[in-house]
């Protein structure tokens, strides 16, 4: 925590989070921002933790039923509980990980994602998302990229301000990978005033994060094919029986590259 190249004075999208999913690794700028941005939109504490539940239901799914062995995650965070590698290998212990982010503070703590079976393999690239042929040309050092990957993208793409570049790491991405290939993508979405609020309250912070519409989000998967429910608020894909979960300002889907 005492790493230079930590900036404590200005928030991070990374540590927000953190906070915002009851975690300790933030500081008193993010802790700052985390209460502004529920205090513009008291959901968004929820969108955090579907978010995190929706990555964890879809590798749970993509290394179980659907067999793929090769994760690449991109946004990765902070680590919490169900990490990608741990959701993943729990279920087939020779899955081979990658995760992704700039974040100083992710870096401090990539020993604890880098943990690993004996089976599988775990690593960390320090990349931003908008150079995605570097974090290709890293990660393959660790996975295979001619044999299936699964691309999760969860709360990332909104960091990107313009959204044609924001389509464009997608295409670029998914097309270093080979069919049989999926891409799992959640973000916050315009869809009520609350919402809009706290991307001006974050904006205004010096921290924006570019909400997008449910169409904006689901064109990313354009020429993919869609698993069900396809796409929908995150809070709703594919809850547990018996529950009515609230739709939320936060959408989501899982698609295969045919």
């Amino acid at each position: 925590m005492t790493d230079p190249a930590i900036d404590m004075t200005r928030p991070s999208s990374a540590r927000v989070w953190n906070y915002l999913l009851g975690g300790k690794d933030n500081f008193a700028v993010d802790r700052e921002l985390g209460e502004a941005l529920r205090s513009a939109n008291p959901g968004i504490a929820a969108v955090a933790q579907s978010q995190r539940k929706f990555l964890s239901n879809a590798v749970t799914l993509l290394a179980g039923e659907l067999g793929i062995r090769q994760f690449l995650d991109i946004g990765t965070g902070l680590p919490t509980a169900d990490n990608t590698h741990e959701v993943a290998q729990r279920t087939a212990p020779e899955s081979r990980i990658v995760y992704v982010d700039n974040d100083p503070l992710v870096l401090t703590h990539a020993r604890a994602l880098l943990t690993s079976s004996s089976e599988g393999a775990t690593a960390y690239v320090d990349s931003n998302v908008e150079d995605p042929e570097r974090i290709l040309s890293e990660a393959a050092r660790t996975l295979d990229l001619s044999k299936p990957v699964a691309l999760t993208m969860i709360g990332i793409l909104g960091n990107v301000a313009d959204y044609a570049e924001a389509r464009s790491i997608v295409e670029r991405l998914l097309a270093a990978v080979p069919s049989g290939s999926y891409l799992a993508v959640s973000d916050g979405t315009s869809t009520s005033a609350q919402s809009v609020e706290s991307q001006r309250v974050a904006s205004k912070s010096g921290h924006p994060y570019n909400l997008r519409t449910p169409e904006e989000i689901g064109a990313y998967f354009e020429g993919l094919e869609l698993l069900e429910p396809g796409l929908v608020p995150t809070s709703l894909w594919r809850p547990e029986p018996g529950t009515e979960p609230a739709a939320l300002d936060v959408y989501c889907a899982v698609g295969r590259k045919p």
